[in-house]
């Protein structure tokens, strides 16, 4: 087994929080920017918990990670992605040692290169040096029928350029993280997924070929291009950015200070930001609209808290201190009749406003999406954050932290659920972790108090030069080394 952590230095006393900044229309800066952003307490205890999750629920013998717990489960390459930042931030936090995060990558990293790539619908990893969406735990190999994953070989690959940037001594091992980190991301051929033009297809199969829908307008394929566009082996066409934004005019809502491109779950605002420093910085549609992405990602808060707090469906639960719409897990798919209405529940689903681009709400909450917010508005996450704890405790929050979702709404018994329990009085609470989710939380949080993961991609080469070559200008992109 791995090592086990030393528990006794989890506990920090945590000051107040630090309030957020006016709305605007210049170019973004977190408030505080820089160290020392303050969180409650209980923000300790919950990166704690939530880091354990990568680093006990890894398969030891290869550093695989499952797509969720306690549920059996398959390999998650996007939790992959999200682990690897997690045992830097780990390292950061003095949960583990240096060296054992380096051990645990290079582990994983190993397993990894030694996979077999090939265009069978068998016996394979990946392809063309893509990864499927989804492995088989032990093997490593193809977990049924997935897709060969652009956007999760990008979390991968974004996870990969973190620990390449951060493990910069000159020692043997921490030079093979880095050429084996940047050797597994530079082998993703891009351009082959441009054969019908510029936008990049969402994923290939071996039996069928390309899926037919394409990353294109606003959503969490943001950083598909960057990472295209940047790969120092077989990068993606000069106009693909433009092939990304082009729809963006179907994606504006609201006006003036209050105008956002609009994406219903809230991946947008935090999947690429997570890794990526948008502040300050932007590209053409940015601009023009006279802010930039992690501006765009504030408002998108913002309307995501409004439409919980105004709460237009009636669910049960909506508040202002407790709201958070994205991709979570669900009771199960069930019509039932609400107010004289039916409606229809879901499992795990897309969730958003339903007046964005791909809203559906069926009443679910995951913990996720506002605590994954906080860099963008500190006092609506945190609020939300600590009303879920007061209010759900022990049956919402756990080993590993908070659990993946819940519904106040469905409270009936009768019904089977796909994972998780049902109160005839608080309605269903999810059983499972999820890696994305679980990655999102800790990641965010990391970058709220000290830029944690910002302010080390703004070295990689990969992420400066996908930037660049997407015609991003200003604040510390201007002065980067490529």
């Amino acid at each position: 087994m791995f090592e086990a952590i030393d528990r006794r230095k989890v506990l920090r006393g945590i000051g107040l929080v630090t309030p957020l900044a006016a709305v605007s229309c210049t170019p973004s800066v977190l408030v505080g920017s820089g160290y020392g952003r303050e969180l409650p307490e209980f923000f300790t205890d919950l990166e704690y918990r939530t880091f354990r999750f990568f680093w006990e629920r890894a398969n030891p013998a290869n550093g695989l990670l499952p797509d969720r717990w306690p549920t059996p489960s398959f390999c998650s390459i996007a939790a992959i992605g999200f682990g690897i930042t997690a045992y830097v931030i780990g390292a950061e936090r003095g949960w583990i040692t240096r060296d054992q995060a380096r051990d645990r990558i290079l582990l994983t990293l190993r397993f990894l290169h030694s996979l077999p790539q090939g265009d069978g619908t068998e016996g394979f990893a990946g392809y063309r040096g893509f990864f499927y969406h989804f492995l088989d735990m032990d093997t490593g190999l193809r977990h049924g029928r997935t897709e060969l994953s652009t956007v999760d070989t990008g979390l991968l690959h974004l996870g990969m350029l973190h620990a390449a940037a951060w493990f910069d001594r000159d020692d043997p091992l921490e030079r093979e993280l880095r050429q084996l980190s940047t050797h597994l991301v530079d082998m993703a051929e891009w351009d082959w997924f441009q054969q019908s033009g510029p936008a990049i297809p969402m994923g290939w199969h071996p039996e069928t070929g390309f899926i037919e829908r394409k990353w294109d307008g606003y959503n969490e394929g943001k950083l598909v291009y960057i990472l295209a566009l940047g790969s120092g082996g077989y990068p993606a066409r000069e106009d693909s950015w433009q092939a990304w934004t082009r729809p963006y005019r179907k994606f504006w809502r609201g006006e003036g200070a209050n105008r956002w491109l609009a994406f219903a779950p809230i991946w947008p605002g935090q999947y690429s930001e997570m890794w990526i420093d948008f502040r300050g910085i932007q590209d053409e549609p940015m601009r023009e609209a006279g802010i930039d992405y992690f501006e765009n990602g504030r408002r998108e808060a913002r309307a995501n808290h409004e439409w919980c707090a105004t709460n237009p469906m009636g669910w049960d639960g909506y508040a202002y201190d407790m709201w958070g719409l994205c991709a979570c897990d669900g009771p199960g798919s069930h019509r039932a009749m609400r107010g004289g209405r039916e409606v229809q529940f879901r499992g795990y689903s897309a969730r958003g406003p339903a007046n964005e681009p791909d809203g559906y709400d069926d009443g679910t909450i995951s913990p996720t999406a506002a605590i994954g917010a906080i860099p963008f508005v500190p006092e609506l996450g945190i609020a939300a954050a600590l009303a879920m704890k007061e209010r759900y405790g022990t049956h919402l929050y756990g080993r590993y932290g908070f659990l993946d979702a819940f519904n106040p709404s469905f409270r009936d018994t009768s019904l089977r659920v796909d994972n998780g329990t049902v109160d005839p009085v608080s309605g269903w609470v999810g059983g499972d972790w999820l890696g994305i989710d679980q990655g999102t939380i800790l990641g965010m949080l990391a970058n709220y108090r000290s830029d944690a993961i910002w302010k080390v991609m703004r070295k990689s080469p990969n992420i400066i030069r996908g930037l660049r070559r997407a015609a991003f200008s200003g604040g510390w992109l201007d002065s980067a080394d490529a």
